[in-house]
């Protein structure tokens, strides 16, 4: 049946897009920045960022600021994150926070006053995001600016992990440049900076010392703890539900015997790593920077697990001066044993070198934090830090006499105070960019993520030589949806899903922002592949191989076939009047997007890869029972929801059109006469007139296995037929051995189940033939 109106439809999609784009620039465009510190004032309690405050004063200064008044005393000011620094979100748009700053910088308060975030979308209450906010509250931003403190970082929510850290990050960059650009009316003055004498480790001491020895003298500091001792704090913290819920029934076993040690202390270093192993960290260490062993034995793991996938120790932290530092994996050198006479056998041994951008000093005092996790639900984790001091003994330092102190400055003035250009742009303590930092702490998953995409793209360049191997690519293709489902879908939430669609749109017509999409780097990678494969193969190679729902239906209903599930075959004049849905639902959501992508986001739950891949079904029972009905239909219709309504889908066949190679390849005969591919096609995208639909194509390459197969292609079945035929008149070896006894009858080959007579091809329905 010929399509005289398929031509027209796209023309018409095309052109509506278009529309909505041109419209979408206008009204975007002249839409005003609805970031004004101002704008937000008059809806806000003073008092919620200031006890007793009554009223706000007038904005002042560029970026504004406002103060906050009790009576006629100023307690402090208020301003808006978005006005001094990016705060770009999941959706593309500014997340908007209002925080209240005292005049020495310490942070008093935060209100959320305006986001564009899917947080409903992704199951995860507002409050629930802002909370973890509140570890900035009460934290001296004075430090902060003088480089005497880290950043302060807010509590991780899982599932909102980039939306909650670019919140935090935008705060506390925001009070930073405040505070730099002096117009709070009082320079915050850092404690700690009190000049004291100078201690120095003493090089000049060697030898070596038995375990004994080393933990005598302090050389070697522990903190063992029991089973039964962490539940009880656990308990105390307000935690029971942690408390019930040991790593060992008994409350006497050993939870953690934990060692740390300074070796880059020659005595210290030599007694415990052994002569070979220290002289070549010696070599390795730069003048001025230290090493620590780290050692432990119990139930629980100082390494934990999290290094393996980001490449970050996340349940140690070395302090020293109120800042903090993590270890990475390119810090970390496993060791199996200590030198050290006496030394008990650990099963943890770890050699951390501390990094260069860490101001850290052996001779002073410093502490490491182990924090303690345990679960409290199946979701649910509760934290508590357990501090390990060190101070390295005397006999290791030397002791010199502090510098005199330095003149006394006068204050400037105020006019001389003045913001200037060098003061607003000076660097933020941590100058790497959040995204950067990010795509640092998944260093392993980014690896993983590159050599499955640098695989897929060699199934696609040798599809040929693939394909000819019916079972290896079998094995290959299940093999390969198992981990898009496993790794990239319900291990690291790597879904992609039209909300990306409609905010990368949003963003280019609103003001285009590298730093967010790159704050999720498995997201970005897939979407740059996904873009450079529309050139070459269409929407295939993502919704075929890619995407974890499309491989969890198509899992599913593998398992249903072989459980003898009766499958469904859509009629033809039906499929092409249910596959323009995906479209409609896609331009309704692209449409509705333009007047609000907060709106969009919501109605795009008509997509359930949230509930099924990124929450994993523990969500509220409506988004459930849709998921899983949409599965259900799966298992009778092979990917029905890829099929009839995926918005992700259709909005990826649009310019899926431009590709500009066909790697999937036909015979004359196909679709005139022979129907043999299109009625065996999982997804139905091939014409019974022969051509592939590359709109509705999953690239499961199924028609490639027909198309070299001479058993089951009616054309290749005519060349072998005469192969052979050539090859016994020859008297060919190779040949099939003749039969004992001439025979009338006709080889029989079978078409969609049903013998077929090889000297009849095909017509464009099942079982209509004609002669050759």
């Amino acid at each position: 049946m010929a399509l005289h109106w398929y031509p027209r439809l796209r023309t018409f999609i095309a052109r509506c897009l278009l529309c909505m784009s041109l419209a979408a620039a206008f009204i975007l465009a002249s839409q005003a920045h609805a970031g004004q510190l101002g704008n937000y004032l008059p809806a806000l309690d003073p008092g919620a960022f200031f006890d007793g405050a009554d009223r706000f004063g007038d904005p002042e200064g560029e970026p504004p600021i406002a103060p906050v008044l009790k009576g006629g005393e100023r307690l402090g000011y208020v301003f808006l994150n978005a006005d001094f620094t990016s705060a770009i979100g999941y959706s593309g748009k500014p997340i908007h926070i209002v925080a209240g700053i005292d005049t020495g910088g310490v942070i008093h308060g935060l209100k959320l006053v305006h986001h564009d975030e899917p947080i409903v979308l992704i199951g995860i209450p507002e409050p629930k995001v802002v909370a973890a906010l509140n570890s900035i509250i009460g934290r001296d931003m004075g430090r902060v600016a003088a480089g005497l403190e880290r950043p302060p970082q807010a509590d991780i929510v899982s599932g909102a992990t980039v939306t909650v850290l670019v919140m935090g990050d935008s705060v506390v960059r925001a009070a930073v440049r405040l505070i730099r650009s002096n117009r709070l009316g009082e320079a915050p003055a850092p404690a700690g900076a009190v000049v004291s004498a100078i201690r120095k480790v003493d090089v000049s001491k060697t030898g070596v010392a038995d375990w004994d020895t080393l933990l005598g003298d302090g050389s070697v500091r522990s903190l063992r703890l029991s089973v039964g001792e962490v539940s009880q704090v656990f308990r105390e913290a307000g935690q029971p539900e942690a408390a019930d819920r040991p790593e060992s029934p008994s409350p006497d076993d050993r939870f953690i015997d934990l060692f740390i040690a300074p070796v880059s202390v020659p005595i210290i270093g030599r007694s415990l790593l052994g002569d070979v192993v220290y002289e070549r960290l010696k070599s390795q260490l730069k003048e001025g920077r230290s090493a620590i062993l780290v050692a432990g034995d119990g139930a629980y793991s100082f390494k934990g697990s999290g290094y393996v996938r980001g490449g970050i120790f996340d349940r140690i932290e070395l302090l020293q001066d109120g800042q903090g530092i993590r270890f990475r994996d390119r810090n970390h050198t496993r060791l199996a044993a200590l030198a050290a006479e006496g030394a008990p056998h650990l099963r943890e041994i770890a050699l951390f070198t501390v990094p260069a951008d860490f101001a850290f000093d052996v001779a002073e005092p410093w502490e490491l934090q182990l924090l303690v996790q345990r679960s409290t639900s199946a979701r649910g984790k509760a934290v508590l830090p357990f501090n390990l001091g060190y101070s390295l003994p005397d006999a290791y330092v030397t002791v010199e006499e502090p510098p005199a102190p330095p003149p006394a400055v006068t204050p400037p003035s105020p006019a001389e105070a003045a913001p200037t250009a060098e003061a607003t742009a000076a660097p933020f303590p941590d100058d790497e960019p959040l995204w950067f930092r990010i795509w640092q702490m998944n260093r392993i998953a980014i690896g993983v993520t590159v050599a499955a995409l640098l695989v897929l793209t060699a199934i696609f360049f040798f599809q040929d030589w693939l394909v000819t191997r019916p079972l290896l690519f079998r094995r290959v293709r299940q093999g390969y949806l198992l981990f898009t489902l496993v790794w990239l879908g319900w291990y690291m939430n790597a879904q992609l899903s039209v909300v990306n669609v409609l905010t990368f749109v949003n963003a280019l017509v609103t003001g285009f922002s590298w730093e967010f999409f790159l704050s999720a780097p498995l997201v970005f990678i897939l979407w740059g592949a996904v873009a450079a494969a529309l050139l070459f193969w269409g929407r295939g190679p993502f919704c075929g191989w890619l995407c974890p729902f499309g491989a969890l239906q198509e899992l599913t209903n593998a398992v249903a076939k072989r459980l003898w599930v009766p499958q469904i075959s859509v009629p033809w004049g039906l499929h092409e009047r249910l596959w323009p849905l995906k479209y409609i639902v896609f331009l309704g959501l692209f449409g509705l997007s333009l007047y609000s992508v907060a709106l969009a986001e919501m109605f795009a739950e008509v997509e359930p890869f949230k509930t099924a891949i990124v929450l994993k079904f523990a969500r509220e029972w409506p988004f459930v029972i849709f998921a899983l009905t949409v599965l259900a239909a799966g298992l009778v219709i092979e990917r029905f929801y890829c099929r009839y309504l995926c918005p992700l889908g259709a909005a990826l066949a649009i310019p899926g059109r431009i590709r500009m190679f066909e790697w999937l390849k036909r015979w004359p005969e196909c679709g005139s006469p022979c129907q043999r591919c299109a009625n065996e096609c999982p997804v139905q995208s091939i014409h019974p007139e022969g051509p592939i639909n590359v709109n509705e194509c999953i690239y499961c390459m199924h028609c490639q296995e027909l198309y070299h197969d001479d058993h089951r292609c009616p054309h290749m079945i005519q060349l072998r037929l005469k192969r052979e035929k050539r090859a016994a008149l020859a008297g060919s070896p190779d040949a099939a051995p003749a039969p004992k006894k001439a025979s009338t009858a006709r080889p029989v080959i079978t078409h969609a189940g049903a013998p077929v007579d090889p000297s009849v091809a095909i017509l464009s329905g099942p079982g209509a033939e004609r002669p050759v």
